[in-house]
C-alpha cells in the first residue's frame, strides 16, 4: 500500500472559494478522485465543470 504525501486537508482552514471547490467535486463524484490523486488527476472537462459550477454559485450567493 502506498503511502500518501498530500496532507490531510483541514477544512477549517480553508477559504470560502476552496470549500466550494470540494463541495463541488464531491457533487460531481470527482472528491475521491482529488483526494487519492490530486487536482491534477482531472480532465480538462472535470476542471472545467468545477470552475463553471463555482462562478454559478457564487453569482447565486452574490443575489
Amino acid at each position: 500500500m502506498a503511502v500518501k504525501k498530500n496532507k490531510p486537508i483541514k477544512l477549517e482552514e480553508l477559504t470560502q472559494e476552496e470549500k466550494l471547490k470540494y463541495e463541488i467535486a464531491e457533487e460531481l463524484g470527482l472528491l475521491d478522485k482529488v483526494m487519492e490523486e490530486g487536482w491534477k488527476s482531472l480532465s480538462s472537462k472535470e476542471t472545467g465543470r468545477i470552475g463553471g459550477l463555482m462562478t454559478k454559485k457564487k453569482k447565486e450567493m452574490e443575489k
